[in-house]
């Protein structure tokens, strides 16, 4: 066999599995489970080898052409390593005076800064595989073919959870059917952590979207019957029809799981996103208004009406701030984040901190912030989660900009899904912790990829 030929079949076999993990990621509880997340870790780190080893030449190359970014991917990383690593007591004593009290020198002559290692480790392993996953999607999304294939995929994961979480609330099971949780009302599909499922949601419905737009001809020609009957002839018998059937599953699962960001997040971000479309898109056709319309009408008017988009609105509108205790979560977190503003306490330790300093009013048990930009900025300090944010706002600008630039379908798809993901993801994160999720957070991530592939010219 000639060599090359070897070659493909591997890489080709690199993205099949990488799709499949895409699939399986949230179904095992979001991945938010220790033996998930090492399925995650070590089928991560081995595609990625497998890679390097049989076709680096792609990954060196995306690694030249996005340059910055993972130069800022690199220096995220070392700044959650060194608050791991042991390091001289007086060294640990000038830069961080707090972590050596009680701590004798002679006892322990080296110390890590960071107030929980174990907790550190496990989040730097996970950001470590959410990057490699980034470099993969990179490396392996090189084609327009391949871009429509990931949102394709993306969207299956979506409908199949969306399907799932729904049909166990309409048939009013008292047990999850895999892992034996208990169901109630509220849809959460295999995630425990209703929240975390919308966001899931939010994701897989950009890509679904953007697979809708990356794969329809959107022509300004005649607006004669026969070209409109041809039109949607072709969108009935092509997959995009069961696509837009699953949008409309994926937003009725959404509405059920009654989590009021998550609803707010997705009806914003595709309004804003539709909306820049619409003003940027070079080459403005009927078929896109058309599509923009259907989404308001079918799946916020009609869908949202029936599957109780009003108790969602109820929700909204009874929260107040007497009965919400997560404003008070933040104002105890204010003086940890003002310790540890610069190097961060380490990754994983807001569990470990934040019991020393509750309220005693708050009765319920807090392991995250509800706040990612708080929780985020305690842990890794401000340097590094500044780091992350330029980082995908590189990616979030390189949509933008693609919107306005690009005219084949599959790079404005690739840019829809990245701009609607990042615009939901912002919103929600300022109230929640849905990149705690392990499924939310790669997902996420190779979301952002599809954003810079936008810019690349690749093959068709």
């Amino acid at each position: 066999m000639p060599k090359m030929t070897r070659y493909s079949k591997v890489e080709k076999s690199v993205f099949g599995l990488f799709l499949l993990l895409m699939l399986w990621l949230p179904i095992p509880l979001g991945s938010n489970r220790p033996w998930a997340w090492a399925i995650l870790e070590l089928t991560t780190f081995t595609l990625l080898i497998a890679l390097v080893i049989f076709y680096s030449a792609a990954v060196f190359k995306s690694i030249r052409e996005n340059r910055l970014v993972f130069i800022l991917a690199l220096l995220f990383i070392v700044a959650q390593a060194i608050t791991i690593f042991p390091l001289p007591y007086q060294l640990v004593e000038t830069l961080r005076p707090d972590r050596v009290l009680g701590v004798e020198q002679s006892v322990l002559p080296y110390l890590s800064m960071s107030f929980d290692v174990a907790q550190s480790k496990i989040a730097l392993l996970k950001t470590v595989a959410y990057f490699c996953l980034f470099l993969l999607t990179l490396s392996l999304v090189t084609s327009t073919k391949r871009i429509k294939l990931l949102l394709l995929t993306l969207s299956l994961a979506g409908i199949v959870q969306a399907t799932y979480g729904a049909f166990e609330v309409l048939l009013h099971t008292e047990e999850s059917l895999i892992f034996k949780y208990n169901v109630s009302n509220i849809a959460t599909g295999s995630f425990v952590y209703k929240n975390h499922y919308a966001n899931y949601l939010v994701l897989t419905l950009s890509a679904a979207l953007g697979y809708l737009i990356a794969s329809s001809k959107f022509k300004q020609g005649s607006n004669s019957k026969r070209e409109i009957l041809k039109y949607w002839l072709d969108f009935i018998l092509s997959k995009k029809a069961l696509v837009r059937i699953g949008i409309v599953i994926m937003v009725i699962a959404l509405i059920m799981s009654r989590s009021r960001m998550g609803n707010s997040a997705f009806f914003v971000a595709m309004t804003i996103t539709s909306l820049l479309g619409l003003l940027l898109f070079k080459r403005k056709s009927r078929s896109y208004v058309y599509l923009f319309i259907s989404l308001l009408v079918i799946d916020i008017l009609v869908v949202s009406s029936i599957f109780g988009l009003s108790e969602v609105k109820q929700r909204i509108e009874q929260t107040s701030m007497e009965k919400e205790t997560r404003d008070e979560v933040i104002d105890d977190t204010l003086p940890i984040l003002s310790q540890f503003m610069f190097i961060g306490s380490g990754g994983g330790t807001f569990y470990t901190l934040y019991p020393k300093v509750q309220n005693e009013k708050i009765q319920h048990f807090y392991d995250h912030a509800h706040n990612e930009y708080l929780q985020f900025a305690m842990e890794f300090g401000w340097l590094a989660s500044g780091i992350l944010m330029i980082l995908a706002l590189i990616c979030f600008a390189t949509s933008i900009n693609a919107l306005r630039k690009r005219e084949r379908q599959a790079y404005l798809g690739a840019a829809f899904t990245c701009t609607m993901a990042f615009i939901g993801m912002v919103m929600h994160s300022s109230v929640d912790f849905p990149l705690q999720a392990p499924a939310n957070a790669a997902t996420f991530m190779v979301i952002l990829g599809i954003g810079l592939k936008s810019r690349k010219v690749i093959n068709i």
